[in-house]
């Protein structure tokens, strides 16, 4: 059981541990407990060697049998076959390989957010030492931007403020205290504030604290392990390709196995029916599926990256296509995570503040008159106020290059603390900048905020001599020190009736979400005495000034995207580490609280078993206060509803289910190494609008790839059922194994290519998302294919028997080689679209196709006419009358799909007109 050190006092946690808040551990017992205990270092699972990665690459059951499609090319002479097959699996091999093994850095990344040193007290010495050698009982020193290098309870602090929004996914720096929680039987990790955790970061303030966990057994070492243990399954696509692979190769050894034992009982030379069968399984396993997958899912990417998405792993386009859940982290994602002022109350009246984030851009809009305190109020909140605001240039550049700008980008930011930069956003959006008021005022006295006091105050003197105080604070305490209120340009007393007034208004902001904060000043005088400006003299007989309210804002971009998601039938899941009442407002502004949509928080998660866990995740929209364990516990739970899960995220807290997730996707910006190591899909501008673009392509892609095996399997089947029936039928061979061998080359290569790089259909997004459990022949798709292939088995038997009559069989052969060619040729364009027609798409919509389409009919018209090649193919040049008969054959299967058709859409209008 995990010990509770947040509910221990200090002394406790001391006598726990043995040891000495002033001297710390001596070298003795740090060096026993490192030695019983361990380094202090993120441990990983075993790897495998490269090596067995490598060999792991051609255990695939569709590798194998391009393995052996290599063997009986080469056997046949075809080596230009052999070498292109073969080709095809090395590079499967290695883009598999390589994918593992960047997955392997997820590890590593983890690590190298551990702090390298740490300032300790040893035998009573300040000293540093590498982090890897601290232990349970070291007392460590914590200030202003270092990284907390193990589990700490807190001892002492000043002001200390920790960035844990990587750890708990909070948007703003936690207060630490040091006062244990006793009593606390639920608590997440975010309320912890007498704890410090490995890998977060120091904002502000100083710290003392005792190592409490070391290593795997630090919260960050929890989720290393959370990470290991989760499992990585096959895509859709992947579990679908499988299954198809498997069945064809059966089905077309079984057929062609037959062909064969027709062919020699019924007296055909038993050499010539087994190099018919073995080129007609070579012809009909479709050897090249792999290839054109690899390559659709590879154009995907680089139209992702233009997007803004970079792909770590080729099917994660395809698999974010039939997601049906999107699981999305706040703080960063769906928000700006950048602090924003929204509301400021003044005197009697509402002013709404517009823009977005840190950039000074902005208007007020008064809900009654502007007084002269409104700019006080702007004044106080640039002085009283450490932030400072940052304009700097960031390229754009590396992995996260945006190519449609590949610039320079100038962008705002804020250093110091978020809180105080949107109140120094707020001044600068009124144009009253902190450095033009210190020519005129120099600040000679600050009483910095802490966690007690929950206030701040500075004094300024200008050039005559006059001091004035400015404060800011928690409205609660701070109309505690006010006297009077400025309104309307007039000082006037604060009475009860006021402050109530004040603490409603105060209250409608904070249930909107706000994190509200009260600003006031007093005018000093010429004070000479020192004593007169201690904390307790300043800080009183203030005058109010207003109330500024501030949110973490959603981002425009994301309320469309999801409103996109929605019309696709994608189901958008907030979860965050923030309040309750923090995620519902932006929940709200998201647009994702429907009428019946339920809001848990991590307290209630824990209540419910994994069955009811299941039961509530279809009725809930927003997860608020939750922990790295519950995301985990979520996105198994629509999991196992049957669900496609995506998960986004950015902090460490998110990197364990984005693993766990069928896609995870990391920011790229605001994202941790880990989060972006064990996702297999990050977003360069860390925008939620760019995952609607991803499912798009990912339809898209998956659209391509049915477009392809109906094209090849259609093409396939037809040269199948053609030798097939022949030899039913007694006729002789309609093709040759040379002639079956070329037809495979010219009609399964640059068409069925160029159907990879089709555009997507314009109602793409406007579909339910597919069942991922579905076959790829779903929808019709296998008896198209089968029906498609059986017309060009009929068609090109026919062109045969004509061939017969005119002339030779040798003529006979020509035509049917041709004729079964140009069906391919001329249905590709059929291909383009199951729900509509070629009329409807239009010819050269595609200019890919059309062009690999002239070219695989001028290579076909070579092996025709160039002289030397004819006896190779055993060609006889056609003539017209020839070219006739094979063209009107040919063009059969398009004018009868397009007939099909429009049968069929007249059908629906007259239903539709019956049902109006």
């Amino acid at each position: 059981m995990t010990t509770r050190w947040f509910e221990m006092g200090r002394q406790e946690v001391i006598d726990k541990l043995g040891s000495c808040p002033e001297k710390g551990l001596d070298e003795q017992q740090a060096r026993e407990r490192l030695e019983k205990i361990g380094p202090n270092k993120l441990t990983s699972s075993k790897k495998k060697s490269p090596w067995k990665m490598l060999l792991d690459q051609f255990k695939d059951f569709m590798v194998l049998v391009l393995i052996a499609a290599t063997f009986v090319s080469g056997m046949l002479g075809e080596w230009a076959d052999a070498v292109t097959i073969m080709i095809i699996v090395v590079v499967n091999a290695i883009l598999g390989f390589v994918q593992e093994f960047r997955a392997e850095k997820s590890m590593e990344a983890l690590k190298a957010l551990t702090a390298p040193e740490a300032l300790i007290i040893r035998d009573g010495i300040e000293r540093k030492i590498p982090a890897s050698d601290l232990v349970p009982g070291d007392i460590v020193l914590l200030d202003t931007g270092d990284k907390v290098p193990a589990d700490l309870r807190l001892l002492s602090v000043a002001n200390l403020g920790v960035e844990e929004s990587a750890l708990t996914g909070e948007s703003n720096p936690v207060k630490k205290r040091v006062e244990n929680m006793a009593d606390q039987s639920e608590v997440s990790l975010g309320d912890t504030h007498n704890m410090a955790y490995m890998g977060t970061v120091v904002v502000r303030g100083k710290g003392k604290g005792i190592v409490v966990a070391t290593g795997m057994f630090t919260e960050m070492g929890h989720i290393t392990k959370m990470i290991q243990e989760a499992a990585e399954e096959q895509t859709p696509l992947q579990r679908r390709l499988d299954q198809l692979g498997k069945a064809l190769v059966v089905f077309c050894l079984l057929i062609c196995a037959l062909v064969v034992v027709l062919g020699v009982m019924r007296g055909e030379p038993v050499y010539q029916m087994f190099l018919a069968g073995v080129s007609l399984a070579v012809a009909a396993i479709p050897e090249g599926l792999p290839a054109i997958v690899t390559i659709a899912l590879a154009i995907g990417v680089q139209r992702m990256i233009k997007r803004n998405a970079i792909i770590r792993r080729l099917p994660a386009v395809e698999t974010l296509g039939c997601a049906t859940v999107i699981c999305s982290d706040k703080t960063g994602t769906l928000t700006e995570n950048q602090m924003t002022v929204r509301e400021v109350l003044v005197g009697n009246t509402k002013v709404r503040v517009s823009g977005e984030g840190y950039d000074p851009k902005g208007e007020f809009r008064f809900d009654g008159p502007k007084g002269p305190e409104f700019s006080l109020l702007l004044k106080c909140a640039a002085l009283c106020n450490n932030a400072k605001l940052t304009k700097g240039e960031i390229t754009v550049g590396g992995i996260f290059r945006n190519l449609n700008k590949g610039n320079l980008s100038r962008v705002w930011g804020v250093a110091g603390d978020p809180t105080e930069g949107a109140l120094m956003v707020m001044a600068a959006k009124g144009k009253i900048w902190r450095k033009d008021l210190e020519s005129d005022e120099q600040r000679i006295m600050e009483f910095p905020f802490d966690s007690i006091r929950k206030r701040m105050s500075v004094i300024y003197q200008d050039t005559k001599g006059n001091l004035t105080a400015y404060a800011k604070g928690a409205p609660d305490v701070m109309l505690d020190l006010c006297t009077h209120i400025q309104r309307d340009g007039r000082v006037i007393p604060l009475s009860d009736h006021t402050k109530q007034e004040i603490l409603k208004k105060n209250s409608e902001m904070a249930n909107n979400a706000l994190r509200v904060l009260a600003l006031a000043y007093r005018n000093l005088g010429t004070v000479t005495a020192e004593d007169d400006l201690n904390e307790d003299q300043v800080e009183q007989q203030l005058i109010l000034l207003g109330l500024a309210g501030m949110i973490d804002p959603p981002r425009p971009s994301a309320i469309q995207s999801i409103q996109a998601c929605r019309r696709a039938g994608i189901h958008t899941v907030m979860i965050t580490g923030d309040h309750q009442l923090t995620a519902q407002a932006v929940a709200k502004e998201l647009g994702l609280l429907a009428r019946n949509a339920k809001v848990l928080t991590g307290a209630q998660l824990d209540r419910l078993d994994d069955d009811e866990l299941q039961a509530q995740a279809e009725l809930t929209s927003v997860y608020a206060r939750v922990t790295p364990k519950h995301k985990l516990r979520i996105v198994r739970a629509l999991k196992c509803n049957g669900h496609v899960v995506a998960m986004t995220g950015d902090g460490v807290n998110d990197a364990p289910a984005v693993k766990e997730a069928d896609i995870g996707v990391a920011m790229g910006k605001a994202g941790t190494d880990v989060t972006k190591e064990a996702s297999a899909m990050v977003l360069a501008d860390d925008n939620f609008s760019t995952i609607a673009a991803a499912i798009e392509e990912g339809r898209a892609i998956y659209d391509n790839i049915r477009k392809f095996i109906r094209y090849l399997l259609s093409c396939n089947v037809g040269e199948v059922l053609t030798m097939f029936l022949a030899v039913l039928m007694g006729m002789p061979l309609p093709l040759l194994p040379i002639q079956i061998l070329w037809m495979n080359l010219v009609t399964d290569g640059l068409p069925a290519m160029a159907l990879g790089v089709d555009p997507p259909e314009k109602d793409i997004m406007y579909r339910r998302p597919r069942d991922p459990q579905e076959s790829v022949f779903s929808q019709g798709l296998g008896w198209r294919i089968m029906s498609t292939g059986t017309i060009f088995a009929l068609g090109t038997l026919i062109a045969f028997a004509v061939g017969l009559m005119m002339g030779q069989v040798e003529l006979a052969r020509t035509m049917a080689f041709n004729t079964l060619v140009f069906f391919q040729l001329f249905f590709v364009f059929s291909c383009r679209s199951e729900r509509h027609s070629v009329a409807e798409i239009g010819m050269f919509g595609n200019p890919h196709l059309v062009l690999a389409v002239i070219t695989s009919a001028c290579l076909q018209l070579s092996v025709n006419y160039i002289s030397f090649l004819q006896p190779i193919f055993h060609i006889t040049p056609l003539e017209l009358k020839h070219w006739v008969v094979v063209l009107s054959i040919a063009l059969v299967p398009q004018v009868l799909s397009s007939l099909g058709k429009a049968i069929k859409d007249r059908a629906k209008e007259k239903i539709m007109y019956i049902k109006a």
